[in-house]
């Protein structure tokens, strides 16, 4: 029989079970791009519309979601500064394994999320070479012309990769970067079946990128090291690819302990 400290039992309490539902409704509003509305999240979630109506009006209430003029609901500006600073804790959580990148590879090491329809990066620790790589944290650029895009949309199937690219466009930041849906649906093809994607040179002429996913992230994630195409060679991506999968697999592990 659980102890009366089991999640199991606790959830049995109505305060406990709607705030257990209210979080759901806000990860399935996530999960359908930030708006929805009420048939959509009782079809998806099985609770019924009355229940799924009193949960919207308290989340509206206390500014996490907002309805829209049409009747639908939309993900509110209070979840703003909260992604943010969760992102910032991220970020440092993640310093201290990708000083160990750094210090194993030379290369500057970054983080990576994938926020909307953007990648925005949310911690960077440089390469000690004078001739380095530097990211600010923060910027956000679009996934296509990325190693960590390609590494966080890998992990989507492709008629979502689909939709985003048709709402972001495909810009050329390089000569070199993909910019048409079916070759990059390739690309992400490659990364699937490799376990790590490769920027060469389509974000910035002169430089390569290996990224990784970080497996089972609370929020899609992903680490990189990028350097000068003559240091980040195809000899250096054969011992690279492994330290980043192991420290990814490290930061994973990581993340669950402080969840």
């Amino acid at each position: 029989m659980p102890s009366p400290a089991d999640p199991r039992t606790a959830s049995t309490s109505g305060g406990v079970q709607s705030l257990e539902r209210a979080f759901d409704l806000l990860e399935r509003m996530a999960d359908a791009g930030g708006e929805v509305g009420l048939s959509e999240l009782s079809t998806t979630s099985g609770l019924p519309l009355p229940t799924i109506h009193r949960l919207m009006r308290t989340l509206v209430a206390c500014g996490y979601v907002r309805q829209q003029p049409n009747r639908r609901y939309s993900l509110g500006p209070r979840l703003i500064r909260l992604g943010e600073s969760a992102s910032r804790l991220l970020g440092t959580w993640a310093r201290p394994h990708l000083a160990r990148l750094v210090e194993e590879t030379g290369e500057t090491a970054n983080m990576a999320l994938l926020d909307g329809d953007e990648v925005v990066y949310v911690a960077q620790v440089p390469s000690r070479h004078s001739v380095r790589m530097f990211t600010e944290v923060g910027r956000r650029v679009l996934p296509h012309t990325t190693g960590v895009g390609k590494a966080l949309l890998a992990q989507s199937p492709d008629d979502e990769v689909r939709a985003l690219l048709a709402r972001t466009g495909m810009p050329a930041a390089t000569e070199k970067t993909i910019t048409t849906p079916d070759v990059f649906l390739e690309a992400l093809a490659r990364v699937r079946e490799s376990g790590y994607a490769v920027d060469d040179n389509e974000q910035e002429i002169g430089v390569r990128c290996l990224a990784v996913p970080v497996p089972n992230s609370p929020t899609s994630a992903a680490i990189s090291i990028s350097g000068p195409a003559g240091r980040v060679t195809d000899a250096a991506t054969e011992k690279i690819v492994p330290l980043l999968q192991e420290v990814a697999a490290e930061l994973s592990l990581a993340l669950a302990a402080t969840a």
